[in-house]
């Protein structure tokens, strides 16, 4: 009789039960992989998108948020380019297009397409491109790497844009989920296709080495209090840490929750596991097992049970991750942290021991006698 194998098949000779503690068990950690991948993703985007190089404020029409149909007057591009402090502007526009050739996808989502000067892509992190960047002159623009593997965009191919073939030059890479997932192309000619002449969305603004953001940030309210709204990168990153210390605590409630029902789903198995037992530990202990070694063998089918839980649930909190991603249009990179697994197979351990304890306790107390008549 070897003591490990028995460990390892002793938790399923309930196959249904064994099933459903497993089942309630993985649902919590896939849960917790899936919080702490968002979050671990967010944050490496978060930290590439407010990256040194690009812009440190973005300027839009007061009363309306990035990405609205509200838009600015292009002047304002060369008016804020003159404040002190301000080393760079550049006035982009945006818009939402559906490629209606898509016929594989029956609900397309629209793809964000950024009108910029091909000068002023450094502004927002484009430096580096796979092919060639538009010609302005030219039906022409380039694709994110995310939102090009999404939909098998391959430069060469043509995007319909307002009943215009578009060509894709280039494929590009920033490292930022926002900028990834969306497309550029030249200004002026998204400005006149969209019958937006002299019109802007956003105003992406470049300060100094040596100025002070807050104060150039003032300069501007002040300035424009009654027409424009600005954001820093500053502000950006508080409010995104402010969502992503939500999820954090989000995470560690259902920690604590799953810690709680598998515990108590765990108990439940482990005592009518014992309970189904008696006579076999009685046995066990008549022929010498000592206390110790039936406390050691309950935990330990315990820990097996919750073990495969947290592996199983590990791999559905990434499929699920996956797959929600890929359905909301906007492909998330995911980061794998070691930390996210390690904190799930940890409250998996911990259900396992809790969960686990008290019925070893009781079978390691059972009386060899009493145990053996037990029918």
């Amino acid at each position: 009789m070897n003591y490990f194998k028995l460990i390892l098949k002793n938790p399923f000779r309930n196959k249904t039960r064994s099933t459903l503690a497993i089942t309630g068990i993985a649902i919590g950690i896939a849960t917790i992989v899936a919080l702490g991948l968002i979050t671990a993703s967010l944050e490496d985007s978060t930290e590439t998108t407010l990256k040194d190089g690009s812009a440190e404020i973005t300027a839009t029409k007061i009363g309306t948020a990035m990405g609205s149909s509200g838009t600015l007057n292009e002047s304002y591009v060369d008016e804020l380019a003159k404040i002190d402090g301000v080393e760079k502007t550049a006035g982009m526009l945006e818009t939402t297009i559906v490629d209606t050739s898509d016929t594989d996808t029956p609900n397309n989502f629209g793809y964000t397409l950024y009108g910029a000067n091909a000068d002023d892509l450094d502004i927002v992190g484009i430096s580096n491109v796979n092919g060639s960047i538009y010609n302005e002159d030219s039906n022409e623009l380039i694709v994110g790497k995310s939102l090009a593997d999404e939909k098998n965009f391959t430069i060469g191919d043509t995007v319909d844009v307002y009943g215009n073939e578009y060509k894709i030059t280039g494929i590009y890479e920033t490292g930022s989920m926002f900028y990834d997932s969306s497309m550029y192309t030249s200004l002026k000619r998204l400005q006149n296709i969209t019958d937006n002449e002299g019109d802007i969305s956003t105003i992406s603004i470049k300060i100094k080495k040596d100025a002070n953001l807050t104060t150039v940030n003032d300069k501007i309210k002040t300035e424009y209090n009654n027409t424009l709204s600005t954001i820093t990168t500053e502000e950006m990153a508080k409010t995104i840490d402010d969502t992503l210390g939500m999820i954090n605590s989000a995470t560690t409630a259902i920690e604590a929750l799953a810690i709680i029902i598998g515990g108590l789903g765990v108990i439940n198995t482990m005592m009518m596991t014992v309970f189904e037992r008696t006579r076999e530990i009685g046995v066990l202990k008549s022929v010498g097992w000592t206390k110790k070694r039936i406390l050691s063998m309950i935990m330990g089918e315990s820990i097996v049970l919750t073990i495969i839980s947290g592996i199983i649930g590990s791999i559905l909190g990434v499929l699920a991750i996956a797959i929600l991603s890929k359905l909301g249009g906007d492909e998330l990179t995911l980061v794998f942290n070691i930390n996210i697994f390690m904190k799930a197979f940890a409250v998996a351990l911990t259900v396992g021991i809790i969960g686990g304890l008290y019925p070893a306790i009781k079978a390691s107390r059972l009386s060899p006698t009493e145990a053996l008549r037990y029918e």
